[in-house]
C-alpha cells in the first residue's frame, strides 16, 4: 500500500512538472512569435540569421508541447516505450537548446548589426511612409527607446529637422514634444539595444525554466522522482524492480514489450 501511494504521488509530481514543461513550450513560442513580427517589420530582405532565429524558437516551443504530450501519453497509460521515447525526446531537447543557445552567440553581433541597419532605413522613410510611422513610433513607445543607436540617430534622417525627434521618444507622449525637446524628457537609449535585452531576458527564462523541469523530469536529486525513476517498477507486472537510481535508458529498452 505504501508503494502503491508513493507511485500516486510520483505520478501527480510527473502531471504538475509536465503542466509546467506545457507552460515553458508555450511561452517560447509565444516569444518566438513575437520575435518574428518584430523582425519582421523592420529586417525586410529575405531570410537572415536575425530572420531564422525566431522561427527556431517556435520551433523549439512546438518540440516541447510534443515531448509534454508524449509524456502525460505515457504516464496515463503508464507504457514503457512512451516513457522511453519521452525520455530521449528530453535528450534532444537539451542538445537543442543548447545548440541554439551556441548559434545565437555565434551571430549575436551579425543580428544586432543587420537588426541595426535595417532600423536604420526604416528610419529614413520617416515621416514619409504610414506605415512605417506607426512601426516605429509603436516600438518607440512600447520600449521605451529613441532611434537605432541611440536618439541622436533623428539628427541623421532629413525629414526630421535640427532638435527634434519623433514624439513618441517622449518619455511622457503629447503632441510636438519631440520639437525643441529637452534631453531629460525623452528616452534616450536606441532601440536596438532595449529590444536585444527583452528578447535575451525572454527566452533565457523559458529556457532555461524548461531545462530545469527537463532535468526534474529525469531524475529527483537523491530520489528518483522522475519519469525515468519510474523505471523502477514494472507497471503491467506490478512488481518492483529493485535498484537505488534512476534506470538508464538501455535498461528501459530491455525491459520494453517487444
Amino acid at each position: 500500500m505504501a508503494v502503491e501511494g508513493g507511485m500516486k504521488c510520483v505520478k501527480f509530481l510527473l502531471y504538475v512538472l509536465l503542466l509546467a514543461f506545457c507552460a515553458c513550450a508555450v511561452g517560447l513560442i509565444v516569444v518566438g512569435i513575437a520575435a518574428q513580427l518584430l523582425l519582421s517589420q523592420t529586417i525586410t530582405h529575405g531570410a537572415t540569421p536575425g530572420t531564422l532565429l525566431p522561427v527556431v524558437i517556435i520551433a523549439v516551443g512546438a518540440f516541447l508541447f510534443l515531448v509534454a504530450f508524449v509524456g502525460c501519453c505515457g504516464a496515463c497509460k503508464e507504457n514503457y516505450c512512451l516513457m522511453i521515447t519521452f525520455a530521449i525526446f528530453l535528450t534532444l531537447i537539451t542538445l537543442v537548446e543548447v545548440a541554439v543557445a551556441i548559434a545565437g552567440y555565434v551571430f549575436k553581433d551579425k543580428v544586432i548589426t543587420e537588426f541595426n541597419k535595417d532600423f536604420q532605413q526604416q528610419m529614413q522613410n520617416y515621416p514619409k511612409n504610414n506605415d512605417t510611422v506607426l512601426i516605429l513610433d509603436k516600438m518607440q513607445k512600447d520600449f521605451k527607446c529613441c532611434g537605432a543607436t541611440n536618439y541622436t540617430d533623428w539628427e541623421n534622417i532629413p525629414s526630421m529637422g535640427k532638435n527634434r525627434v519623433p514624439d513618441s521618444c517622449c518619455i511622457n507622449v503629447t503632441v510636438g514634444c519631440g520639437t525643441d525637446f529637452n534631453q531629460h524628457a525623452i528616452n534616450t537609449q536606441g532601440c536596438v539595444e532595449r529590444i536585444g535585452t527583452w528578447l535575451r531576458k525572454n527566452v533565457l527564462v523559458v529556457a532555461a525554466a524548461a531545462l530545469g523541469i527537463a532535468f526534474v523530469e529525469v531524475r529527483s536529486p537523491g530520489q528518483g522522482l522522475g519519469p525515468l525513476g519510474w523505471g523502477q517498477r514494472k507497471w503491467r507486472g506490478g512488481y518492483w524492480l529493485g535498484g537505488q537510481g534512476v534506470l538508464s535508458v538501455f535498461g528501459i529498452l530491455w525491459v520494453c514489450p517487444r
